[in-house]
């Protein structure tokens, strides 16, 4: 029997559907985190974190926020472990920036856990400086974006890079018996 390979995967919510909606694709949580933590690959997943950023409770984003708080509810209930942080009004628009959240708890479940790979599944290179630091503990560290918005400061600073436009093309897009429903203007299987 071979040893797995430990995977922890930390996504950046709103980046990965900004992604998706810009090339026409829907996300399947559940099929990206087997995807990226395939045991048939060597690999058994320790734990798939999820950053949400939340509007704020205010009655001009309270659609947008019951839509998140949706999305939430529904990836608690599937395993997935679910971080959020609500944003702050700026006019008729809001700002949410989980990258500071996402990369203090990355370094602090890298310790703790001691994965031998990090997937971020992120294309913002703000976490470029996290990727390094990871890997400079001995963590392995991929990231998974579309490559057309992955930074390059962020894919020189990891081991290897998932392009989510083949992972989206290989989720089986006709599976009538999934449902999803929109948050913003990306889609979310359930």
């Amino acid at each position: 029997m071979r040893n797995l390979h430990r995977v922890m995967v930390i996504a950046d919510c709103d980046n990965a559907f900004m992604a998706a909606q810009n090339f026409n694709r829907k996300i399947d949580w559940r099929k990206m985190r087997d995807y990226l933590a395939d045991p048939k690959e060597g690999r058994e997943l320790i734990e798939m974190v999820i950053y949400v950023g939340l509007p704020p409770a205010k009655e001009r984003f309270e659609e947008q926020r019951k839509s998140k708080e949706k999305f939430v509810y529904w990836a608690k209930s599937n395993g997935f472990l679910v971080v959020t942080k609500e944003g702050k009004a700026k006019g008729d628009e809001y700002e949410n920036n989980v990258d500071v959240v996402m990369a203090i708890d990355a370094v602090e479940l890298a310790l703790e856990i001691k994965p031998d790979i990090v997937v971020l599944v992120t294309g913002d290179s703000d976490f470029a400086y996290l990727a390094e630091k990871l890997r400079r503990r001995g963590i392995r560290v991929e990231v998974a974006s579309v490559e057309q918005s992955l930074g390059s400061e962020l894919k020189n600073s990891a081991n290897s890079v998932v392009d989510l436009t083949e992972v989206f093309d290989k989720f089986d897009q006709h599976d009538t018996s999934q449902n999803y429903h929109r948050i913003g203007s990306a889609s979310v299987f359930d």
